[in-house]
């Protein structure tokens, strides 16, 4: 049965195996940015040394000196094994060749160490128990960073290290060029001072403590002095004062027990590392997409205000199509009846000279009112037209011309390089075809949003006006003057010319009525007809206009989804979705550093 110290060690890997695989799926892909492709393959880079620090978990913590050139690192590791087993001396380099100080018992090959680089040392002391000694070049020589010199050699063995023994002198440890390097060596390890040559220089642990202060988190300085250390183990005597202090910490405190939470910190703070460069990078160019998406979306404006107040003007002088879908849908719901049939032969009148106005329709508020799917159709087959004519000046029933496309291309591509995104349809060489389509898109779809607003509205309306109390009304008024007249001829031809007479209430039979009655009858039908039909489409043409104001003082609140850069945008969206990704992950990463802050405590770190 597993105790709950090994639960919590394999709750916390797992842990950082599932924050690992959440980074890994973040850089696998990401927008087409700089900053973002540079902080991508970095982190590819860091995951790869992640993933050599996750599979060594087990094996032995390697220590490694790292100070500058006569500060004493190789005596410092002679001292700690007890024993002359890296070469020191006053020859500057000393240390020319990486010193693998191991236990006999223990297999190199879990470590995945370089050992072939390095000068290999099997020694039975106690200090190397649960650890590897890594005496390490020096990063101030004059070799630089040539292949092959100490430099170079130092930067290979780096990502291998789990602790670093910095060592500084007196004269050392205000070095710019070891200041520099240690800066990068940190990331990733944990730190532990030493100021060595105790039996030549003052205490100067104070000022070294405020220098480290503004970059490393410091638990404690030692002061010692190698040679003494050296000398007393040789004599059988354990070293006193800080040396034992020293010892003692590699000992026992970076024994077998704490190798896990030295690496698990390790390994989180070389993630965090590569996540705040790169965050801090996509935070220096951030600004310069924000300013690309404003320019992008005062262009989406101007274009959607284009196209609305063109479309509420041509809405508004419309209102003869308004009123003939109007008319369609309120005899199809009456269906077949007096006042419906007056009202379609109106209608049709009209109908004869709405397919005339379709034939030469220049007007996306006419397509809209006609509503036929063939209206969408005709203005995309004319804007294919349009996009063949070279002479052509304009592409658009929103009238947008071809130098207010150059221009806002020019101004659009100017940002998006600032922004340093790059995109084909932003080259400088690139046609206007492109954009002239798309505007034309657009108006497509505008278009499609008016009407189906439109047929809302329409069906409203035909709902209040065709309602079955307004039926009635006007049904009765229509059939008010005929009634009359079938009562008049009815009359006539009953009463006065035969029943009259025969019952004796009349000498004489009355004459039928001629034709001198029937031309009056028939066109005072027509005036009443007249006056009832115009009566009704004079409520009918009140309620469109009121109907059209509504709907163009609402297409001032209406937005178009994109603008004539609909790739720029996804692009500039892609890249806030990518940094919000990537600050969340830091985050996640901030937070289990702090977690794991407790368990390496007594060592130093990089500051964050």
């Amino acid at each position: 049965m597993q105790s709950s110290g090994e639960l919590q060690q394999i709750s916390l890997l797992h842990e950082i195996d599932e924050l690992t695989g959440r980074v890994r799926r973040w850089a696998a892909a990401g927008p087409a940015w700089r900053p973002a492709e540079n902080a991508r393959a970095l982190t590819l880079l860091v995951l790869e040394r992640v993933q050599t620090v996750r599979l060594r978990l087990e094996a032995p913590l390697v220590v490694a000196t790292f100070g500058g050139t006569g500060t004493g690192k190789s005596m410092l590791v002679n001292a700690l094994v007890g024993q002359e087993a890296a070469l020191s001396g006053r020859q500057r380099p000393t240390t020319r060749q990486p010193v693998l100080l191991v236990h006999p018992d223990f297999d190199l090959q879990a470590t995945g160490l370089p050992i072939e680089q390095c000068l290999v040392r099997r020694i039975d002391a106690p200090v190397l128990r649960d650890l590897i000694l890594l005496d390490c070049p020096d990063p101030d020589t004059s070799e630089g960073a040539d292949v092959g010199g100490n430099l170079q050699r130092l930067r290979a063995l780096l990502p291998y290290c789990d602790v670093l023994l910095v060592a500084a002198t007196q004269q050392k440890y205000r070095s710019a060029r070891i200041a520099e390097e240690l800066g990068d060596a940190a990331a990733g390890c944990r730190l532990v001072f030493v100021q060595t040559h105790a039996d030549q220089d003052v205490d100067i642990r104070d000022d070294w403590r405020r220098v480290l202060s503004e970059r490393y988190q410091v638990s404690e300085l030692f002061f010692v002095d190698s040679r003494k250390a050296l000398a007393e183990q040789q004599q059988g005597l354990r070293p006193t004062g800080e040396f034992g202090r020293l010892q003692e910490l590699l000992a026992r405190q970076l024994g077998s027990s704490r190798r896990l939470a030295v690496r698990r910190a390790n390994l989180i703070d070389l993630l965090e590392e590569v996540l705040r460069a790169g965050l801090s990078e996509y935070d220096r160019c951030l600004p310069q997409v924000e300013k690309l998406q404003a320019v992008l979306a005062e262009q989406r404006e101007n274009l959607q205000r284009q196209m609305s107040e063109q479309l509420r003007w041509e809405l508004l002088r419309s209102r003869g199509l308004w009123e003939r879908r109007l008319l369609g849908a309120i005899t199809d719901r009456w269906g077949f009846s007096p006042l419906s049939l007056l009202l379609r032969t109106y209608n049709g009148l009209g109908g004869i000279l709405a397919s005339l106005t379709f034939l030469r329709a220049r007007s996306s508020a006419q397509m809209a009112l006609i509503g036929a799917v063939q209206g969408a159709r005709w203005l995309q087959a004319r804007v294919q037209e349009q996009s063949e004519e070279s002479g052509l000046e304009r592409v658009l029933t929103a009238g947008v011309a071809d130098h207010q496309l150059q221009e806002t291309r020019l101004l659009v591509a100017g940002y998006a390089r600032a922004a340093e995104l790059s995109r084909g349809e932003l080259q400088a060489g690139a046609e206007l075809s492109g954009l002239r389509r798309q505007a034309a898109a657009l108006e497509v779809r505008f278009l499609a949003d008016v009407r189906r607003a439109v047929e809302q509205l329409l069906e409203e309306l035909a709902e209040g006006l065709g309602g079955a109390g307004v039926r009635r009304v006007f049904e009765v008024l229509l059939l008010l003057y005929p009634v009359f007249i079938t009562l008049r001829m009815g009359h006539n031809f009953f009463w006065s010319s035969f029943l009259a007479p025969l019952l004796g209430q009349a000498t004489v039979a009355a004459p039928l009525l001629t034709i001198d009655f029937y031309i009056p009858a028939v066109f005072f039908l027509l005036v009443w007809s007249g006056v009832v039909l115009l009566w009704f489409v004079q409520r009918l043409q009140r309620a469109v206009t009121a109907a059209a104001t509504g709907l163009a003082e609402r297409l001032a609140d209406c937005r178009v989804g994109e603008g004539l850069f609909p790739g720029v945008e996804s692009e500039c969206r892609s890249v806030q979705d990518d940094a919000d990704q990537l600050r969340e992950l830091c985050e996640a990463t901030t937070a289990f550093r702090h977690r794991l802050a407790d368990t390496t405590g007594f060592l130093g770190s990089q500051r964050r």
